[in-house]
């Protein structure tokens, strides 16, 4: 890879090319171009090494804490949480501007829906291709008989799914936001009362066909029942923006090579887009 991409310095230092390596694989990239994924890896790397410098600098002293059960962050984790603690604070917005927000469209906050649903499961194991492509192409017809004869479907469930709700005709009974694993939930959202999945969806179960029988929308929420809700999400984008006006500042002043973190402008994301 070195040969390719050129060393990242940040500030005189060097972050080793492994690092980089191994950053790549929390960033995507079109297929067959792994250049894309590596120059986003630096990026990400190049502003991390600004951080920790930026963290030493100031002495910053920050304590690892527990972030899940018996998972907790790095020491580099904790230092960059405890620079971005001390140099970026924000206010809690005004009352009016909550109020403001709200007014937009009180629509919006709602309790959550409940959805009647029904699925049939076509087992696999993601991370095995041959068996997941297999897998799919199982799905891949199931899911044209349901659509072609949507009443059928728990017929269908209880002959062919591999989940044992196959005993109540795919029937999964009443769901919540956060019952079932979030690409089924993704699914579920676009899906109209009585609609079936076009394509197959995979999550870490294998490939579901899934149906929504019935959907309850949930009751819209007076004002004083949210408020703390939609204070709390404009604190928290207002820290972001303010965080990211940070990094950029730390980004201005600094010397980097083999990482480009211009702040993209809507002219050059254009240029960039017809370029590449």
């Amino acid at each position: 890879m070195n040969a390719l991409f050129p060393d990242l310095v940040v500030n005189g230092e060097t972050v080793p090319s492994a690092r980089i390596a191994a950053e790549t694989q929390n960033h995507d990239g079109p297929k067959g171009k792994p250049g894309i994924a590596w120059r986003k890896a630096a990026n990400a790397m190049a502003v991390r090494t600004l951080l920790l410098q930026e963290a030493r600098k100031r002495g910053v002293q920050a304590q690892v804490q527990e972030i899940a059960p018996s998972r907790f962050e790095t020491e580099e984790e904790a230092l960059v949480r405890g620079l971005l603690d001390e140099a970026v604070v924000v206010s809690a917005p005004s009352a009016a501007s909550v109020r403001a927000e709200w007014e937009k469209d009180p629509l919006r906050f709602r309790t959550p829906p409940l959805w009647e649903v029904s699925h049939i499961l076509v087992a696999c194991d993601p991370r095995d291709e041959e068996a997941r492509r297999q897998a799919h192409a199982r799905a891949v017809d199931l899911t044209g008989q349901a659509l072609g004869n949507p009443n059928g479907f728990a017929k269908l469930a209880a002959r062919e799914s591999d989940c044992g709700s196959k005993s109540t005709g795919g029937a999964l009974g009443q769901q919540s936001p956060g019952d079932t694993v979030p690409e089924f939930e993704a699914a579920l959202r676009q899906l109209t009362e009585g609609g079936i999945t076009g394509e197959p969806i995979l999550t870490r179960y294998g490939w579901h066909i899934i149906k929504l029988d019935a959907v309850a929308i949930g009751a819209v929420l007076p004002f004083d029942a949210v408020k703390q809700k939609i204070s709390d999400a404009m604190e928290k984008a207002s820290w972001a923006r303010a965080a990211k006006d940070f990094v950029q500042t730390l980004v201005a002043s600094a010397e980097i090579s083999g990482a480009d973190l211009r702040p993209v402008s809507p002219r050059r994301a254009d240029h960039e887009k017809h370029h590449h």
